[in-house]
């Protein structure tokens, strides 16, 4: 019954479902066959929903809205612009720079497209880059967003995995920041290969410090954040609350920008995204329950380990079964049904269950840039106006830092492990 579950998902998902109708119906064909009272349905699912862990994820998405609607994102491109603008690429590299910001404060790639992508593929176009390049750039840098804290994507593996969720935040730093430079190197070859655009001169103190004090107020919202989680004083949820009401803060205090219609329009767009999040948090809950009954990770550990007990070898395996999943599902839904199957056997093996959530994540958003599902590609495609064909032969080049960030944080894992070896 177990293998008929995964079975009628797959042929429900390529029939054309929406994914979760894909997961929700075989679970409650199963609950019905098997005669389980129908209350079982409305308790798996609701029981999935009560996690203190994931209320920070609806708080995210509202600090990620707000900086949109209220000017945090032009100020901080700005000041990268500013910072970075002379160095070869030019807007390319500020691009990836503020990416970086942003991400700090709104733990999704999406939201990275959505918010500061508009104005970055913009800026680039007005500076003479292609569009298909300015694309390419702005789809490749927001992968940086979901494993640099906040994470939702994170957040979302240690409620399903029961791994600390601080240490899987902590544990992203570094190789947000490998991602970033490799970005910035493979953006500066291409610029100087074809004599791509950038800032006149480099900016003097008296130029950086003028970007920076606007700027200042937003930039010190991730530093809060990582700190406080850090030093103990506040876990990731209250760090999502302490980092909302800071926004909130220097929104309608120091910027003076926020309005109650951009609060009441993030506040909607927080609701539709969280809605879309947790509704698939729900539906693969009785999902999961379903393949535990049926013992489907236990009998998926006994084979896999028949294969390889060495966890090298198994991270290796579940780096190919995590890209071909990235391929065709969004990486809440992949995160919510294949880790609670994959994880068990690798940690027996002896992989770290932090670095293995570092590793799945950030191969899940490299799916976020991959045909046919590939989220990112078609909202910047659209955004762009720009062919699929045309953004993904741009992004050829991008696929090669992303690859080679993903063989560093697979292969050292001490590295992986560093700063959140300091919270233990």
């Amino acid at each position: 019954m177990g293998m008929a579950l995964i079975l009628a998902f797959l042929a429900l998902f390529l029939l054309g479902f929406p994914v979760v109708y894909a997961i929700l119906l075989p679970g409650i064909v199963y609950v019905l066959v098997e005669g389980f009272p129908l209350g079982l349905l409305g308790q798996r699912i609701t029981y999935a929903l009560d996690s203190f862990p994931l209320v920070a994820v609806p708080i995210f998405i509202f600090v990620g809205n707000l900086m949109n609607l209220s000017g945090v994102t032009d100020r901080i491109f700005r000041f990268a612009d500013t910072l970075v603008g002379r160095a070869p690429g030019g807007l390319a590299q500020v691009n990836i720079f503020s990416s970086l910001i942003f991400s700090g404060m709104s733990g999704a790639a999406l939201a990275d497209v959505g918010g500061l992508g508009k104005i970055e593929i913009e800026a680039m176009r007005k500076r003479g880059f292609t569009m298909p390049f300015s694309a390419a750039v702005t789809a490749s840098s927001a992968v940086v967003g979901p494993i640099f804290p906040p994470s939702i994507p994170l957040i979302v593996y240690g409620s399903v995995t029961s791994v600390s969720i601080i240490q899987l935040l902590i544990a992203g730093i570094v190789p947000a920041l490998i991602c970033v430079a490799l970005l910035m190197a493979t953006a500066a070859v291409l610029a100087m290969r074809s004599d791509m655009p950038r800032s006149p001169r480099w900016p003097n103190l008296q130029e950086v410090v003028a970007s920076l004090l606007p700027a200042l107020p937003a930039l010190l919202a991730p530093v809060l954040m990582i700190a406080g989680m850090m030093l103990g004083f506040f876990t990731p949820t209250e760090a999502a609350a302490v980092t909302a009401g800071y926004v909130l803060l220097i929104s309608g205090l120091i910027y003076k920008e926020l309005t109650w219609e951009h609060l009441w329009s993030a506040m909607q767009a927080t609701l539709r995204s969280t809605s879309a999040i947790l509704i698939i948090v729900a539906a693969a809950s009785l999902f999961g329950w379903i393949l535990a009954v049926e013992q489907i990770p236990q009998t998926f550990a006994a084979f896999i380990l028949q294969i390889s007990t060495d966890p090298l070898v198994l991270l290796l395996i579940a780096n190919l079964i995590f890209f071909v999943v990235g391929m065709f599902l969004d990486s809440t839904t992949a995160t919510l049904l294949v880790v609670p199957v994959i994880a068990p056997p690798m940690v027996l093996a002896g992989v770290d269950p932090v670095h293995l959530g570092i590793v799945a994540i950030f191969n899940l958003m490299i799916g976020l840039l991959t045909p046919p599902m590939g989220l990112s590609l078609y909202l910047i495609s659209s955004i762009a106006n720009i062919s699929l064909r045309q953004l993904l032969k741009a992004l050829m080049p991008f696929y090669v830092p992303l690859f080679m960030t993903l063989a560093i944080i697979t292969f050292a894992s001490d590295m992986v492990l560093w700063l959140p070896g300091l919270l233990r």
